[in-house]
């Protein structure tokens, strides 16, 4: 306590000069002085909490906001600065220095002190806390680039580009990094053309009448230090140091001009980082930074010959380079040649593409298309876009192997728009039509999920008559049941999902969901992949909890759990969701929590935890109790459960005031796990018993941060 005694007694001087000031009243004052205890109580517990910091210095911002509304209202004699006048800023500024001595490592917090200190003017502190974070985080590319902002903002070009090729050396796998770095690059360029352009210099044409005329000129207009007469003066400078160094710096000065320092630094970063990740993000800084369009054309051009060298082949690549020209400021006919170039182009890429890249180049026509189609465009450059894919899909069919992601979304797109059917080829301009066409795709590839998947929201959005009737809904039932015996790999779990998810359309009523579920459940074993069972399994029993109403009383749900065990193989996540159910039960409507036992109020813990309460709500507590300690000890047998079953189970019996039981089930879950298990435990243990109240805590001191009822709005009660 001596160091909070230390902190108010540094703050006697500034409070009285706010008395002094008339800004704050003695009362208002006292409020000031319990909240900062209370604050300061909160920092110098044994485990600090970074919330504490943050919940303190939000109130130190309020408190200044209201201070500099009330100098503003009341309008004081001008007199020189008093302590007042800065001793809440720099408290703001001594309590993130404090915590950042006890959280060095989190990166947020040095982001947030530079934003303060940027916000408050401070740029000598600017510079020092970040000169201090890069120095503890040299691979962190945000806070090289929050310095060179820092540093251009200002006027500091050199520093800037200093800090961001130091950061660069150490972090050059960095996209926003080059990002930032080409758009420096780019913003020192534009600043010297609209430089010489104010001068009225011509960088492509020699300068001409040079010497004593002008000269003379300045002479003629005097000593006046006027705009005009400066801009003439660094004209006649700059333009004589071009005469001075000849041919070679007039071609040095067009070069830069035309973007030789901008392409040698994407050459760079080209070289270091051969991404269509990188490619994606320069291509959008050139297209949108405010520079000429003839440069910005030259550096589009060398920036594309790079991608078409470096990644011939990648997808991504590929549709970045199609639709390079497709700006969102395009419209009429411009917009309908530019869209064909970029369809036919992709298209293409498809066509010529060997096994191995084809399914890539698909998936980003079908971006595209997909794209394109969402947009508020003419239904003729959508129907033209449809019968591309038809016609790419069909070659597919032709082809070695189909691309399912092609066939999946050229059903997905038809069945999204029923209006342009008329307008499409005729082998797909009906409802019948198309729903031959997805049975013709799932045939074609019958384990794919994706068109299977495509092929049941077909014949459930496209059946007639609406809602669909019940000879619709047995063929989607066969439909459903098909597609689980065909499908095999990723997206299997999404198929026997499927008809869950449209019960409406399938014809599951809610009373059969769990009819259903136990059904698939018995079905699922037959998965002949081990590893895609035990997925869908899982789902399913996920499900299977959810939809089952809880049962009433103690031996029902012990039953219950019983079964669970015997009749299915329930994973730990499974057990861990089962347990957040249980645990749920003690409190009257309350939800369901994955934490175990957080759902309680903290009224109905202390109750529990010093016996207080009402006869019923001990039974349940006790009812509680029982199922929690079966689920428990399936859970924690469970394969991966590690030391969450543990760490749920005894945060469960320490909330409801067994805390010699849930220190006794933390010492048995050790021997079970390994050795990096047992430290994880101990910590997050630590932590909870440290935060035995810690929901109330967070209760109290939010509401202390909070802005109060002032007339100012800002945590003072006038």
């Amino acid at each position: 306590m001596e160091r909070v005694q230390f902190q108010q007694e540094q703050m006697l001087a500034e409070l009285k000069d706010l008395v002094n000031k008339g800004l704050f009243t003695q009362k208002e004052i006292k409020q000031i002085m319990l909240k900062r205890t209370a604050f300061e109580t909160a920092l110098v517990r044994r485990i600090p909490r970074k919330a504490d910091f943050l919940r303190y210095a939000a109130y130190e911002m309020q408190l200044e906001a209201l201070r500099k509304k009330r100098v503003a209202r009341l309008k004081p004699e001008r007199a020189p600065p008093s302590v007042s006048d800065y001793a809440l800023v720099r408290r703001q500024f001594h309590i993130f220095e404090r915590a950042l001595k006890r959280f060095k490592g989190d990166i947020g917090l040095w982001v947030q002190y530079i934003q303060l200190a940027k916000k408050e003017g401070a740029r000598a502190l600017v510079g020092r806390i970040t000169a201090r974070a890069l120095q503890l985080h040299p691979h962190v590319p945000s806070l090289y680039i929050l310095a060179a902002a820092h540093e251009l903002a200002h006027l500091s070009p050199a520093s800037a580009r200093a800090l961001l090729q130091r950061g660069l050396r150490l972090n050059a796998d960095s996209a926003a990094l080059w990002r930032e770095y080409v758009k420096m690059e780019l913003g020192f360029v534009e600043g010297l053309r609209r430089r010489w352009g104010v001068l009225g210099i011509d960088v492509g044409a020699r300068p001409e009448g040079k010497g004593k005329g002008r000269e003379a000129e300045d002479v003629e207009m005097g000593d006046a230090e006027d705009g005009e007469g400066a801009r003439e003066r660094e004209r006649t400078r700059i333009e004589g140091e071009a005469e001075e160094e000849g041919e070679e710096g007039e071609r040095a000065r067009r070069a830069i001009m035309e973007g030789a320092i901008i392409k040698s630094v994407i050459d760079s970063a080209v070289k270091a980082l051969p991404t269509a990740e990188l490619f994606a993000t320069l291509h959008e800084l050139l297209v949108t930074y405010p520079v000429p369009s003839a440069l910005r054309e030259s550096l589009l051009d060398h920036l594309h010959a790079l991608l078409r060298e470096t990644l011939p082949t990648d997808s991504q690549a590929v549709k970045l380079s199609a639709t390079r020209h497709l700006t969102p400021d395009l419209a009429g006919p411009e917009l309908i040649d530019r869209l064909r170039e970029a369809n036919e182009r992709l298209s293409d890429a498809v066509k010529l593409a060997g096994d191995k890249e084809r399914d890539g180049l698909a998936k980003v026509y079908v971006e595209f298309v997909e794209e394109w189609c969402a947009k508020d465009v003419d239904e003729s450059l959508k129907t033209y876009l449809l019968t591309s894919l038809h016609l790419l899909s069909k070659h597919t069919l032709s082809a070695s192997s189909a691309s399912p992601t092609l066939l999946s979304a050229h059903v997905r797109l038809l069945t999204s728009y029923p209006s342009l059917h008329g307008f499409l080829p005729p082998s797909i301009n009906s409802v019948p039509k198309i729903l031959r066409l997805a049975q013709r795709y799932t045939s074609r590839t019958p384990e794919s999920a994706p068109v299977w998947l495509a092929r049941l929201d077909a014949e459930a959005t496209l059946s007639v008559p609406s809602p669909i009737d019940g000879q619709a809904k047995e063929q989607l039932q066969r439909t459903w049941a098909e597609a689980r015996v065909q499908v095999r790999g990723d997206g299997l779990t999404d198929v026997w999902l499927w008809g869950l998810d449209r019960a409406d359309v399938v014809g599951v009523s809610p009373e059969e969901q769990v009819s259903t579920l136990e059904t698939l459940l018995r079905a699922s074993k037959h998965i002949p992949d081990a590893s895609a069972w035990r997925t869908v399994h899982e789902a399913l029993l996920l499900r299977h909890i959810r939809a089952r109403p809880r049962a009433a009383g103690a031996e029902a749900r012990l039953a219950r759990v019983r079964q669970l065990a015997t009749e299915f193989l329930p994973s730990a996540r499974v057990w861990e969701a089962v347990f957040a159910l249980e645990a749920g039960a003690g409190v009257e409507g309350a939800p369901d929590c994955a934490a175990g036992g957080e759902s309680h109020s903290s009224e109905d813990r202390r109750k529990s935890r010093f016996g207080t309460g009402s006869t019923s709500a001990e039974s349940t507590a006790d009812a509680d109790a029982r199922v929690l300690a079966l689920v428990y000890s399936y859970w924690r047998e469970s394969p991966g459960a590690g030391v969450r079953a543990p760490l749920a189970y005894a945060r469960w019996l320490l909330a409801h005031g067994r805390g010699k039981d849930a220190t006794d089930a933390i010492l048995r879950a050790r021997p079970a796990l390994d050795a990096a298990d047992v430290a994880e435990l101990e910590r997050h243990w630590r932590a909870v018993v440290e935060g035995a109240d810690e929901h109330d805590e967070e209760a109290d001191a939010g509401s202390t941060a909070a802005a109060g009822t002032g007339e100012d709005g800002a945590g003072i009660d006038d």
